[in-house]
């Protein structure tokens, strides 16, 4: 950070450790014992893609090697492309360790290859005990999490339960780095998982 960004106050986003990702296995644990949540199996990492050789190349790769992971985990890998172009690279996996280290897998593969700019975020599904959905979103530029719970699928509008946001939030307490700034917490639409 250089002189001219401290006198403008400009500040560069903390730089995502992958610690921090796998923070969500222990928090799993907590919230499972906690509060009966339980998680869905799935878990899905969401980039922008880039319309190049290479970039499909990394892709096509880190794929074949969470596959090739699957083959001992059991996971399962899969590719979908939502509304607004994002790809989503779903896992499959009944064990939240497995999904953590699926995920991780695919991000690294494209922070490494330069691609770091590209990824909006992972998102891993769970569902509460009255089997309604629970997220926890990973946000791969503030390495930070935070919940998202979409309100009843019943009425079709897109509506979050900011009340079961705050519950979960409080029983995460400091087992998992949370957004500190809740107008971050973005929700997702259509979260295919």
């Amino acid at each position: 950070m250089g002189l001219l960004d401290n006198v403008l106050g400009r500040r560069r986003a903390a730089k995502p450790a992958s610690d921090r990702l796998f923070a969500i296995t222990t928090a799993y644990l907590d919230l499972q014992a906690r509060s009966g949540v339980v998680t869905r199996g799935t878990a899905a990492i969401v980039f922008q893609p880039l319309a190049t050789g290479d970039f499909e190349q990394v892709v096509t790769g880190v794929e074949s090697v969470v596959r090739g992971m699957g083959e001992e985990t059991a996971s399962t890998i899969e590719r979908q492309t939502d509304s607004f172009g994002y790809h989503w690279i779903i896992v499959r996996d009944p064990d939240v360790d497995d999904l953590a280290v699926a995920i991780n897998a695919v991000g690294d593969e494209l922070q490494l290859s330069g691609y770091a700019d590209r990824i909006l975020c992972a998102v891993f599904g769970f569902e509460d005990a009255a089997k309604a959905a629970l997220y926890l979103i990973y946000n791969y530029k503030r390495g930070t999490w935070y919940p998202f719970a979409p309100a009843s699928a019943a009425t079709g509008a897109q509506e979050r339960d900011s009340e079961r946001e705050m519950r979960l939030r409080a029983l995460l307490g400091d087992g998992l780095p949370v957004e500190p700034e809740i107008a971050r917490w973005f929700p997702l639409w259509g979260i295919p998982i």
